[in-house]
């Protein structure tokens, strides 16, 4: 079977790094894939995506290296079950508030006997191997994300789930939460001091900590800070700085 490298940067004490891809369009995923990137998450929740699109997708970035990573609409079989069968070599699931959510989540995206997914990775055995059903629950990565003041409350817990390899912070919605602006660069110290709790969680528990990002600035601030799983904002938003920037550094003279 193909080798997880996202695992393998972690065993080698190395940060992955990540993009979101909201444009549902097979050759915008390709492009992402030949930039460098570790993996890149087709954003199911808030992407323009569907799973037609996904699967494509997914078909776009096996042209490289790059892992691909699914996050999922929702804690509910289908979407975790269906996007593992497509492609996807790791999950992000959103809203992951305590521990029956972690093992919920576990049992969806785990064959049997440590969970119950069901049998017919079709599209992933041609990407990973015809042995990927022998090896699928050990070299799947399953990322549960802290969002809410729940999840804060019962760190412990998740991160203590077997089958979880990474607590993944939602800044923005974890600010609404804590009843602050959205933003994805956030500073206010209680949020500072959920970072950290996130942080003290996984490294008690053995796992990684993950971090969405507004900025290569902050992202190189969360590595020093510990984590070892940075997103930088998503193809979407990236394609409008570029631009943005490329209008501002052109000298234009009205006529």
């Amino acid at each position: 079977m193909r080798k997880n490298n996202i695992k393998r940067i972690w065993a080698e004490g190395g940060v992955v790094l990540n993009c979101f891809l909201s444009i549902a369009d097979a050759y915008s995923a390709e492009l992402m894939a030949h930039q460098g990137f570790d993996c890149l998450t087709v954003d199911l929740q808030h992407g323009l995506q569907d799973m037609g699109d996904a699967a494509l997708q997914f078909q776009a970035i096996s042209t490289t290296d790059t892992v691909p990573v699914a996050r999922v609409p929702w804690l509910e079989p289908v979407s975790i079950m269906k996007t593992l069968d497509l492609g996807a070599s790791a999950l992000i699931c959103p809203l992951v508030n305590n521990r029956k959510d972690a093992e919920t989540l576990v049992q969806y995206a785990k064959y049997p006997p440590l969970g119950e997914r069901s049998f017919g990775p079709h599209r992933q055995m041609l990407y990973a191997g015809a042995d990927y059903p022998q090896h699928a629950n050990d070299e799947s990565v399953l990322i549960a994300m802290i969002e809410t003041r729940e999840a804060l409350d019962n760190l412990e817990e998740i991160a203590s789930t077997p089958g979880i390899d990474a607590l993944y912070i939602g800044p923005a919605d974890l600010s609404l939460n804590l009843g602050f602006p959205p933003g994805f660069e956030p500073d206010q110290p209680e949020m500072v001091a959920a970072f950290d709790a996130v942080l003290k969680a996984a490294r008690d528990a053995g796992i990684i900590a993950g971090i969405h990002c507004g900025s290569t600035a902050f992202a190189n601030r969360m590595i020093d800070r510990g984590f070892r799983l940075v997103t930088v904002l998503n193809d979407g938003k990236l394609m409008a700085q570029a631009s943005q920037q490329v209008i501002q550094n052109i000298q234009r003279t009205a006529k």
